[in-house]
Parts: C-alpha cells; structure tokens; sequence
C-alpha cells in the first residue's frame, strides 16, 4: 500500500515521503498514530501542490540572493576610526557597525551575521569581506577603514 508519511518514521523515510508498505502496517500501526495518510488522488495532488510550492520558494530566494550579490558587487563601505598617537585605531570594526552602515548609507539590508568576519577589524586599510546570502551564494563586500580626521 503506498502512503504518505505526515512525520518521520525510523525505517522508511522522513516527513512527506510517498513509501509502499504493508497493508497491515499501515492500518494497525501508522493510519491509527497518524503517521501517515492513505495516497489517494486528493493526497498526491497535495503532495505535489506542496512540492512545487517548496520549489517556487527556493528558486525566488535564490533569485533575490543573486539580485543581492550583483548590488554588493559596486559598493565600497567606509569607515572611520580615532587613531591614537602610534597611528594604531581606537575600537574595531564590527560586523554590526558594517550592516549599520550598508542600510543608512546604502540602501542595503543585511543581516550582520551573514557578513563573514572571523574577528573584528582593528587595522586601517582596504578589506574584502564575504557576504553568505544563503543557497551558496556568496556576495563580495569591499570595506575601507580609514582614520578620522
């Protein structure tokens, strides 16, 4: 008999599977603890609403994560600092302060932990910075800390 899990069952499969069992598995054990669902025509054509649906999704978020990274692409974030006598700065650069930064100035809203940064910035210079945008798809950032004048 060829059911549709509703939750994870151990040996056959996980959550929206269409799997062939045995009758008598699926009335006296899955049909009772609502594991499963009959696959009837009704049933696959939701399972298949919902398929599409899921797939809709993903490419329209890859889509606008492409969109996302070919904006990063041109955009230069800059950055002051207090520099002290030695000309080392004052603080560091944040992730955070970075995303602040992108929406006020920009225009752009990112998430700060999708901004790969291993350690907060405490140098002056030009940095490259990944941006995860989700689905592998990584944006480039260029950020330049310069000291304030």
């Amino acid at each position: 008999m060829k059911v549709i899990l509703t939750s994870d069952v151990k040996p056959h499969g996980k959550k929206g599977d269409l799997v062939d069992v045995s009758d008598g598995y699926a009335r006296n054990y899955l049909f009772p603890k609502k594991l499963a669902i009959e696959a009837n025509a009704q049933a696959m054509n939701e399972l298949k609403n919902r398929e599409s649906s899921k797939k809709y999704k993903e490419e329209t978020e890859i889509a606008a994560a492409k969109e996302l990274a070919k904006q990063l692409e041109g955009v230069t974030v800059r950055i002051e600092l207090s520099a002290g006598s030695d000309k080392k700065p004052y603080g560091s650069v944040t992730a955070k302060e970075i995303a602040e930064i992108l929406e006020s100035e920009k225009g752009i809203k990112i998430d700060k932990r999708k901004i790969e940064l291993d350690k907060p910035i405490r140098a002056f210079g030009g940095f490259s910075l990944d941006v995860k945008l989700g689905n592998g798809i990584i944006g480039k950032l260029n950020l330049i800390v310069t000291e304030k004048k």
